[in-house]
């Protein structure tokens, strides 16, 4: 398996494990918060996807699925049209609910989509290219990839724990 193929598989292990998360669980489920600091499976999965949705959009210079594709508008959140999640207070986590598990998994299915489109379009060669300077050492291509996937998953960890928990209730 060559580079591209490790990624996709790796961004597909993303896609398999928030479908999973979700399975079965109505807006109650997806929306409760084990305590006032707890996050929600629904802030875990919007978050994962809204990092994916911007970081891959960035190195591939298309619009986010957030906003071109309406998902903003759909979830309706008290939010900035920007917000990844990034420094979010327990207020914040608060106001990200979700009416039903249908539109978080379309919502990532969207960016899923997007982000192996845009894997199948580049080369090895393009793995090594700088993406941001800011960090240092400098960020290449692979490692945003990577870091987005490895991001991701610890996510998609948090929320299938929360469901074992919140199921057990």
């Amino acid at each position: 398996m060559d580079s591209m193929g490790v990624l996709i598989d790796g961004f597909g292990r993303v896609r398999e494990a928030v479908h999973d998360a979700v399975r079965g669980l109505g807006a109650t489920e997806l929306n409760r918060r084990i305590d006032e600091q707890a996050n929600s499976i629904a802030w875990l999965l919007w978050h994962l996807t809204r990092v994916q949705d911007d970081h891959v959009s960035e190195v591939a210079g298309r619009d986010q699925s957030w906003t071109a594709e309406g998902f903003y508008d759909r979830f309706g959140l008290p939010l900035p049209q920007d917000d990844t999640g990034f420094g979010h207070t327990s207020e914040d986590v608060a106001s990200v609910r979700v009416n039903s598990a249908k539109l978080l998994t379309g919502y990532h299915d969207a960016v899923h989509a997007h982000t192996i489109s845009y894997l199948e379009s580049i080369t090895e060669a393009d793995l090594d290219v700088v993406v941001d300077e800011s960090w240092s050492p400098p960020v290449t291509l692979g490692v945003r990839l990577v870091s987005v996937i490895a991001d991701d998953l610890q996510h998609a960890g948090q929320a299938a724990f929360v469901r074992g928990i919140v199921l057990r209730r």
